[in-house]
């Protein structure tokens, strides 16, 4: 049975070897919090690397009692993303962490050919949240603005992998969409009825994927009924496949900053994993992202699963 909530990852995280992180410019205060809780939850060992002048005055700020060793000094954010990606493609560290820097300029050193991180797949993002009696990933709400159908095929994929990871073995995956219905006028119902196909048939491996859903029917099974929608996923979903990155962000947005509720998030398809967090979001949140990282990124589990390939 996988886990339903952050307690037991965290508990679990703990227990195995302690990854050392790499952050990419680090100089940034909810963020080097979040290495300290991390640390202090025997998760990660960080590597700092930015402005070690800002990072060691934030860390006296925060009485955190960082080393030497654990400060690399780079004051462009441009070259501490390049360096700090080097650190994670040379194995000296196990996972990048995403500091205070543009989105846009880390993957742009992730993505680079030739010194990147590239795995030869789509890398997606998946944020994971936490409900009352589950945790549920969403998927892609980060990174592709507006995949179309093979891409999310993959994406399916990437986030089928960290469901594995987090102890779902056969994850149940919702295609989102305004209607319920399969509708020619509405483009995300075609792709989610193909995706349905697709998986009925094994193109997509390792997971049960159904929809259209609307959000009620995926998070509700009384709404699923009263709609006489007939699917082991309804009201039971593990995953949620958005349309695009505006819906996906939208949904994440208003449970973490409406509701109060506890979300991580995490890139994938990447050669190792990348925290991938909001400037906004709290150290709590990016020291459960760490703590998810931590266990995608422990070499027993990683021989266990693998990430899923559509067939063509």
């Amino acid at each position: 049975m996988g886990y339903t909530n952050f307690d037991q990852i965290l508990e679990d995280a703990a227990r195995l070897k302690r990854n050392r992180v790499a952050v990419a410019c680090a100089h940034e205060q909810s963020v080097m919090e979040a290495l300290r809780l991390a640390q202090n939850a025997n998760l990660a060992q960080p590597l700092f690397i930015g402005d070690a002048e800002r990072i060691y005055a934030i860390a006296h700020d925060l009485e955190y009692a960082i080393t030497p060793d654990m400060v690399l000094d780079e004051p462009d954010d441009i070259v501490a993303a390049r360096r700090a990606v080097q650190m994670v493609r040379e194995g000296e560290c196990d996972v990048l962490m995403k500091g205070q820097i543009h989105t846009a300029d880390l993957l742009r050193a992730v993505l680079d050919r030739e010194a990147g991180l590239r795995a030869g797949r789509i890398m997606s993002h998946v944020f994971i949240l936490e409900l009352r009696d589950r945790l549920l990933m969403v998927t892609d709400g980060a990174m592709n603005i507006k995949p179309d159908l093979m891409q999310k095929a993959q994406i399916i994929c990437n986030a089928v992998f960290v469901a594995q990871g987090l102890g779902i073995r056969k994850p149940k995956v919702a295609v989102l969409a305004a209607v319920e219905t399969v509708n020619p006028d509405v483009p995300s119902t075609i792709d989610a009825a193909i995706l349905s196909k697709m998986a009925e048939r094994n193109q997509i491996p390792d997971c049960i994927v159904d929809g259209p859903f609307q959000m009620d029917n995926i998070l509700s099974e009384e709404a699923a009924r009263m709609k006489r929608l007939n699917s082991p996923v309804a009201g039971n979903a593990d995953i949620v496949l958005v349309p695009d990155i505006e819906s996906g962000n939208a949904v994440v947005k208003m449970f973490a900053h409406g509701n109060s509720g506890r979300v991580a998030g995490i890139l994938v398809g990447a050669s190792a994993p990348v925290v991938l967090t909001s400037r906004a979001d709290s150290a709590e949140s990016k020291m459960l992202s760490i703590a998810v990282a931590a266990i995608l990124a422990n070499p027993p589990r990683r021989a266990r699963i693998r990430l899923g390939t559509v067939s063509v």
